[in-house]
């Protein structure tokens, strides 16, 4: 009897050890965020060791007529201070005040850059409606310091009209393949999130191409938006926001990711459920007061989106974290301390 139980507690000594140094699970890395950080639909440009950091977001009807806005970090996307709009009265793009009658404000802009050139993407619509355009305008540098910094608009990339497309021509996200090729991914609500080939170097889509569905709901309203396409470790990641944003603390958004081995799709979620089809992987969601994140980027191992403060009344933040990836090679978004929660 005595042998047995000595061979009981040495079985539960190694279990406990065994235990004791398990490896922590995978976590995200959220920055401490200070200065002016009131950002919707956050575009994040990580720069180069030593650069800025830049986000460009959806814009304010109060100042600069709507125009994206434009914020600044030099310590590494910690701090951060207000440094213009994309455009003022002089500089605005009449042709999209022109297409979307009653726009206000412009929203989600996308940045990526080319071959020297930055091509700032962004969404003219208004609320409920599918009458819609995507506007393109560039610049060969983000440093509003710069003697040369100037945007350049190039016009309308793609629109859509309520009766004439089933999807709504917001929300930007370009992603450029492994072979070279650009694409775009955009859309919200109605036939829910297309793809679109673009064309270097005019940043528009190729001649004769028709956008096609890799995300949808499957039940009305069709609640997904604000994609964004990430290429790693040879898997295409599309990470989308679900449900209601723009209501506050009574937000309902959420982040959730599928992947491909094709830029085109299918993307599926871990269980290989397909997007089209209601698939997707639930990234974040509403932790304490951390209310509806949502309107994501990705940029350089950083996922930037927004999200309400309940501790403030509901009002907008940028949330900075540096994404973890598990041993299946899904993204973790949620800090360690949201796990042990």
């Amino acid at each position: 009897m005595r042998r047995a139980v000595a061979a009981g507690a040495v079985a539960l000594a190694l279990v406990a050890g065994t235990a004791a140094c398990a490896p922590e699970p995978p976590a995200a890395t959220a920055l401490s965020l200070s200065g002016d950080i009131h950002t919707h639909d956050p575009a994040l440009v990580v720069g180069d060791e030593g650069e800025p950091w830049y986000v460009f977001s959806t814009g304010d009807v109060r100042t600069g007529l709507g125009s994206p806005q434009i914020r600044r970090s030099t310590d590494d996307g910690l701090t951060w201070e207000l440094v213009g709009t994309v455009w003022d009265a002089g500089t605005r793009p009449e042709w999209a005040y022109e297409a979307v009658p009653g726009v206000s404000n412009f929203w989600a802009p996308e940045v990526v850059e080319h071959d020297g050139t930055f091509y700032l993407y962004y969404s003219a619509s208004t609320f409920g409606s599918n009458r819609s355009a995507i506007g393109l305008t560039t610049n060969t540098t983000l440093d509003p310091d710069d003697p040369n910094y100037a945007w350049v608009d190039q016009g309308e990339v793609l629109r859509s009209e309520p009766g004439e497309t089933d999807y709504n021509a917001i929300d930007p996200g370009v992603i450029t393949d492994a072979d070279g090729t650009p694409w775009m991914a955009f859309g919200s609500f109605w036939g829910g999130i297309q793809l679109v080939e673009l064309s270097w170097p005019s940043g528009k889509p190729v001649e004769g191409a028709s956008p096609v569905t890799i995300a949808s709901r499957t039940s009305p309203p069709n609640a997904i938006e604000a994609p964004y396409l990430v290429l790693h470790d040879d898997w295409y990641y599309l990470f989308v926001s679900r449900d209601a944003c723009c209501k506050g603390s009574d937000s309902t958004y959420n982040i959730a990711v599928g992947r491909s081995r094709d830029v085109t799709g299918p993307y599926v979620d871990r269980s290989g459920k397909d997007m089209t089809l209601d698939g997707g992987e639930q990234l974040l969601t509403t932790t304490g007061d951390m209310v509806g994140p949502g309107g994501q980027s990705f940029s350089h191992g950083y996922l930037a989106f927004h999200y309400y403060d309940a501790a403030a009344g509901g009002d907008f933040r940028l949330e900075l974290r540096e994404l973890a990836w598990d041993d299946e090679g899904w993204p973790v978004a949620t800090t360690a301390a949201e796990q042990e929660g």
